[in-house]
């Protein structure tokens, strides 16, 4: 299976970048994954004209295949001011449009939210509804996993490799998290 992580911060040293490469370290073993790092986010809001297919950058290309070539995408947003990053919705909200149909098209979608105290519920159910909406605006057959997992005081649990600082209940959850997340994407690659 072919699985892209979104990390979906843009700030240098985030907390998201952590849990991305926690869940690349849990997946790659028996996937092919690759993790989108938004420290070279380059994409023009939508208001601005967002991303052309013929005019893409390095950034925006490397995401358009990603999501394109991908079987199962996991986001990893941080809570943002109660909310998801600008940066990630705007992305989606890009990749919406008809030229990037296929970027949405027989995905499974799964989310993470992430804090650096307690919280991250919210980003990651505001990113469900979206992705929601994408599916059935763009009139493509993909799926919103039910499952989210909220990484909570990420520096206690993670270190900046992802690796895991002993936490045997965040490694439990983690680990159950990714095995729902690729049970549901195996199912609904096989229908």
């Amino acid at each position: 299976m072919k699985i892209t992580i979104v990390s979906g911060s843009a700030r240098e040293n985030n907390n998201t970048i952590r849990v991305a490469y926690a869940l690349e370290k849990l997946t790659q073993a028996n996937h092919e994954v690759q993790v989108i790092d938004f420290s070279n986010y380059d994409i023009p809001f939508l208001s601005q004209g967002g991303f052309k297919p013929t005019e893409l950058t390095a950034f925006q290309a490397s995401c358009v295949a990603a999501f394109e070539n991908s079987n199962l995408i996991l986001f990893v947003s941080p809570e943002y001011n109660w909310s998801t990053t600008p940066e990630l919705l705007n992305l989606l909200h890009c990749l919406s449009f008809p030229p990037f149909k296929n970027a949405l098209q027989n995905k499974v979608f799964s989310f993470v939210g992430v804090s650096s105290g307690k919280g991250g519920k919210v980003p990651a159910i505001q990113l469900m509804q979206i992705v929601n909406k994408l599916i059935g605006f763009s009139q493509t057959e993909s799926i919103v996993s039910a499952k989210i997992f909220e990484v909570h005081f990420v520096k206690e649990v993670l270190d900046e490799k992802g690796n895991s600082l002993g936490n045997q209940l965040f490694d439990i959850g983690l680990a159950e998290y990714c095995n729902y997340t690729l049970a549901i994407a195996k199912r609904w690659l096989q229908a």
